[in-house]
Order: structure tokens, then C-alpha cells, then sequence
């Protein structure tokens, strides 16, 4: 289906044509004055120099055939000087377009000429420590996209790409080993099967890696004497050393290490999927770079042979440096001196994967911004040793940081870095102690607490998702727990409030005249808060394009907050329920149910769904 300003368009363009005029720079778009009309063509500007007239000539013109031909499009056709037409849509031409918009499964959206294969690299947490706050974005927005990407007619495959193989694996089976050297993994004289039974919980887990972190790494503490620290310092150099045999032990695959490590994958992951689900979002590969471990041999063995990669004081590098840079791009390094690979080594090999096993049309990063000179590294070295095919494409969404009111990266209230799971909590504790308080005041009757909370916990998600994809994903922004949980302004609780306002008449309708009538058709709009309504609605597909072809949820949070303001506006400006004429009251309600499928499928793009009561 063409989208509304194509076929207004097309329409115009034949205007130009018919007068004379090559139709090149002809196109409908919307008016950035709306008080003086909703489209204008800016065409006639353009051609004033070849066509050897004054602009205003040629738009009155082409102003006198629109009104002989298309007026089934335009309600009104007005010349202004210094040549603009200025356009209002007709009311038949917006319900024309609308009636098939709603015969559609996907709204008008149509199937892409040629079906691209996605991947999605998102998520990315190290395992056996807690998903925070930093995390959200990356979930949030790759979910985000991978759903846009997929109403647009792709493919999209999610990968959430797991820290799940370097030297943290090594720290904690080397702490596990000092705390637990009884445990039969460490008995490398064993052959029987090692317990299904992971011998530590997912707290433990969470205590264990930070624990060893700190041996690994010491810092000095308030009033410890130089001396102190100094030898906590060199216990740390040993304590990192054995942690280091114990990540190439690992990696070597030494039978126990390999089940212990298998037991910290489990509990890890049982723990993330559970974060994961409550933020609605999911992935269909649970990849790591442990996946790709095996094949890093052969690679850097191509690369090596090939000429790709050299030695560089003693690590092995790709120059990645082009000409035309205006600033330092280091080598991309594949291993370092010690021969041991790092995350660029996995990066590679996972670009690798994907090409033989996927074979994607491109590959999106969403990682935090203050990567991208690391990913420009590595998607230069795909490119040149031929890791990626040339026509792949790789992109990198870098999002800017999560910060409280004070500008800093969001914290606890003792100023601890915030787990995911507490910022989920407080939003879904201030949700409903709102919707309890409404409820007190409402004239329903008693609360029912468990449908309360249940509810509250779908307008928390819709405050989250909504407060972080409003925002350009590049753009750092504050988590303001009380904007965004208003149900008021530019909110996610706000857009729901609309929605579940939809429902309610919709439900009431039923309630009082019995189920909706089947022969409901949409009407020539005749007040301005319904032609407001109508022309957003007739947005929809040319938004879903421009938020696939940008990558951007925000686009779509801007469309739904338009729509949401339209339809307030019409229900506070007409009695729908009280309404005296029933075809009159049917085009009413033919006109909210597509609006309520418009914001299902936009709400849905953006991961929240809306409760059927508030």
C-alpha cells in the first residue's frame, strides 16, 4: 500500500505534467504551517529559472487543474506568494485511504521489495555479575529495533552475546578453588560424572566474582599503610596469576573446569532470563564468546598466512588506518604478546560465524556509544581481511548513558552502581502507589490489589521502555522516576491512559447497546479534531519506514504521542456514546478501533503492551 503524502504525490506531479512542467522536485509534504493548511508542494519554486517564470505563475497553473481533476484529493487549492500551494486533504480521499488501511493485517505497512537478513548484537552482560542499569539501554533499544525491523517485512535474529569466556571465568574458579578445594572439579584425578547440582547460588555467584576481582586488582583502603598495600599488591600479582592458568585451563578444556563452568553458565543465565523477561525482551541466540572459541585458531592462522595480520611488539595486529582519516585509528589487535585473545579476537570470529552459519544482509551493534572507535577498528579489519563480504553491512547504534537528576550515571541512593532489577522495582512500587490513590478516589469500589499490581507492573514497563526510547538512542538522558511515571505529557503511562480511554468506550458501547456492530465504516470526518485524528492515522506506514530506515525508536514514540494527543482531543470534544445519529456514531467508533490497532502495533514496536483497565 502507498503511503498518504506518495499518492497526494503522484497526484500533484500529474498536475505539473499535464501544465508542462517536469515533475523531478514535485512532492507533497505536510505543512509546517498547519494553521493555514495541512500539505504543501513547494515545486513551483524550483522551476521558476528553466521554466523562465515567476513561481506564483506556475503554481496557479497547476492550481487550475488540480481543482478541474483532483478534487476528490483536495479540499482546498490555494496559490500563495511566492508560489506555494497550500493543500487541504478532501474528506473522501482521507476515508478512502483509510478503509484500506484497516482491511490490511499490517496496517498499509507493505512487504519490502527485496527481505534483508538482520542480526541484532545486543545485551551483551558478563556472566556471574548482576545485569544494572547500564545494561538497560542496550535491551531496551535492540528490542526495540529488532521488533521495528520485523513489522517493516525482515528478518531480525537477536544475539545477546554473553562475556562468558575470558579472565573472569579464571577469577572465579580460582576463588571457588580457595574457598572450596574440596569440590571434585578440582580433583583432576577424577573420572566419574561431576553433580548436576551447581555447588553455589546465583547470590553466591554474584559475591564470588567482585570478591575476586578486588584480590586480583587491589585498591588502597582509607588509613592501610603504604607497606600494607604494597604487599596486598604483590598477593594480588600471585592471586591473578593463578587465576590466569586457571582461564587457560578452562579454555584448554581441563574436564572439571569445563563443568564447574557449565554450572556458572546455568545459574547465570537462569538469573538473566528472568531480568530479561521482565523487561520483555528476548533473543533468539544465547551466544558467547565462548561460542566462537574453537575456531579462533583457524582464523588467526588465515589471517597470518594471508597477510592480513603481522607481529607488532610482539601482538598480533591489523592496520586498519586509511588515507583519508582526519584522526589516529590504532591497529585492530587479534592477540596479545602473551598470545591469548581478547575481545576483539572473539568480535572478529563472531562476524566470522554469523557470515558462514547466517549470511546476513547486516549486522547492527547497539553498545554504548563511547565504543565506537573500538567497532570502527573491528569493522575495518572484517572488511579488509574478508571476515565480512564487502556488501555486508555493519552498523554501529551507539546509545548514550542512563544519569539521575544531577547528570551522573544513574545510582543507588548510597551511591552504588543500580541493578536492573531494584530501578524495575521502584518503578513498579511509584506505579502503584499511583493507580491504588486513583483507585481510592475513582467511584469503582474496592481495590482489587492483585489486579492493581498487575497492572502497574505493565505501565512501569510501558514508564520505562517509553522514558529511555523517546530520546535519540545517542543522547544521555535522565531517569526521572516521577516524569516518567505522570500520567500526563510526553509518558509512556500517558500513552496507555489513551489506549485503555479507547477500550473503555469501546467496552461501554457494548455495554450499553449490546456487541459492536460488524458493519462498522469508516465516515468523511466533518469536525477538526476528527480530520486531526484521521490525518495522523494516514502517518502510520511512512513513520514504520523512516523508523526502520534510521534505526530509531523515537520515531515511533513521537508518532504514538502524536496520535495520543489527537485522539484526547477528540474525545474531549465529542459525546461518542451519546452521539443521536447511529451512522453517524458508527463512523465514530470505526474510526477509534483502527486507532486503538494503530497504537497496538506501535506500542508493540516499542516492546510494552496496555493493560484493559487503568
Amino acid at each position: 500500500m502507498n503511503e498518504f503524502l506518495e499518492l497526494a504525490s503522484k497526484t500533484v506531479q500529474k498536475a505539473f505534467a499535464e501544465a508542462g512542467y517536469p515533475t523531478d522536485n514535485v512532492s507533497v509534504i505536510l505543512s509546517n504551517r498547519p494553521d493555514l493548511c495541512e500539505l504543501q508542494c513547494n515545486g513551483a519554486m524550483a522551476l521558476a529559472k528553466t521554466a523562465h517564470k515567476a513561481p506564483f505563475m506556475i503554481a496557479g497553473e497547476v492550481a487550475e487543474i488540480l481543482k478541474k481533476d483532483a478534487a476528490d484529493c483536495f479540499s482546498k487549492i490555494e496559490v500563495v506568494n511566492p508560489g506555494f500551494l497550500n493543500l487541504d486533504a478532501s474528506p473522501s480521499f482521507v476515508k478512502s485511504y483509510l478503509s484500506d488501511m484497516s482491511k490490511e493485517e499490517k496496517l498499509g505497512v507493505p512487504e519490502p521489495e527485496a527481505k534483508e537478513t538482520i542480526v541484532l548484537d545486543y545485551g551483551g552482560p558478563n556472566i556471574a555479575k548482576p545485569l544494572h542499569v547500564g545494561h538497560l539501554r542496550s535491551a531496551v533499544i535492540g528490542e526495540s529495533v529488532k521488533r521495528i525491523i520485523r513489522y517493516a517485512g525482515h528478518e531480525a535474529i537477536g544475539d545477546i552475546h554473553m562475556g562468558d569466556w575470558g579472565l573472569q571465568m579464571g577469577l572465579i574458579i580460582c576463588e571457588l578453588m580457595e574457598r572450596k578445594p574440596e569440590l571434585v572439579y578440582f580433583d583432576e584425578s577424577f573420572e566419574g560424572e561431576y553433580p548436576k547440582e551447581a555447588p553455589f547460588t546465583i547470590a553466591e555467584l554474584e559475591e564470588i566474582y567482585p570478591t575476586a576481582s578486588g584480590k586480583a586488582n587491589p585498591k588502597p583502603v582509607d588509613g592501610e599503610s603504604e607497606e600494607a598495600f604494597e604487599k596486598r599488591k604483590e598477593a594480588g600479582k600471585i592471586y591473578k596469576q593463578k587465576a590466569m592458568e586457571c582461564t587457560k585451563k578452562l579454555q584448554d578444556g581441563q574436564r572439571g573446569y569445563r563443568a564447574l563452568w557449565d554450572h556458572i553458565i546455568d545459574v547465570s543465565v537462569s538469573d538473566m532470563k528472568k531480568n530479561y523477561e521482565k523487561l520483555k525482551v528476548d533473543f533468539d541466540l544465547w551466544n558467547g564468546e565462548s561460542t566462537v572459541h574453537n575456531r579462533i585458531p583457524a582464523m588467526v592462522k588465515r589471517l597470518r598466512e594471508e597477510g592480513w595480520a603481522h607481529e607488532s611488539e610482539g601482538a598480533l595486529v591489523i592496520d586498519v588506518k586509511e588515507e583519508t582519516d582526519n584522526k589516529e585509528i590504532p591497529p585492530c589487535m587479534v592477540l596479545k604478546s602473551d598470545g591469548a585473545s581478547l575481545y576483539n579476537t572473539t568480535d572478529l570470529a563472531t562476524l566470522e560465524m554469523r557470515r558462514e552459519e547466517i549470511d546476513p544482509d547486516r549486522v547492527i551493534y547497539v553498545v554504548d556509544k563511547r565504543q565506537s572507535l573500538y567497532f570502527e577498528q573491528i569493522f575495518r579489519a572484517a572488511r579488509k581481511s574478508g571476515i565480512v563480504k564487502p556488501e555486508t553491512g555493519l552498523f554501529f547504534l551507539g546509545f548514550g548513558t542512563v544519569n539521575g537528576k544531577d547528570g551522573k550515571p544513574y545510582k543507588t541512593r548510597d551511591g552504588g552502581v543500580m541493578r536492573l532489577s531494584m530501578l524495575i522495582e521502584q518503578i513498579e512500587e511509584a506505579m502503584l502507589a499511583k493507580i491504588l490513590e486513583n483507585k481510592k478516589t475513582s467511584s469503582e469500589g474496592a481495590i482489587d490489589e492483585a489486579a492493581a499490581k498487575q497492572t502497574a507492573d505493565m505501565v512501569a514497563l510501558a514508564a520505562i521502555k517509553y522514558g529511555d526510547l523517546s530520546n535519540q538512542a545517542a543522547k544521555d538522558y535522565i531517569f526521572d522516576v516521577d516524569r516518567f511515571t505522570s500520567f500526563e505529557g510526553d509518558t509512556g503511562p500517558y500513552i496507555l491512559y489513551t489506549m485503555v480511554r479507547i477500550k473503555s468506550i469501546l467496552k461501554k458501547y457494548e455495554e450499553k447497546f449490546g456487541k459492536l456492530p460488524e458493519d462498522l465504516t469508516l465516515r468523511d470526518a466533518e469536525g477538526a479534531e476528527e480530520k486531526e485524528l484521521c490525518l495522523v492515522l494516514t502517518r502510520f506506514n511512512a513513520m514504520v519506514r523512516n523508523a526502520f530506515e534510521e534505526l530509531a525508536p523515537h520515531k515511533v514514540c513521537a508518532y504514538v504521542y502524536e496520535l495520543a494527543n489527537a485522539a484526547n482531543r477528540l474525545y474531549h470534544s465529542t459525546k461518542i456514546l451519546d452521539e443521536p445519529d447511529a451512522e453517524k456514531q458508527k463512523g465514530y467508533l470505526a474510526l477509534l478501533s483502527l486507532t486503538g490497532r494503530v497504537f497496538e502495533a506501535g506500542i508493540s514496536m516499542l516492546g510494552f503492551e496496555a493493560p484493559e483497565a487503568m
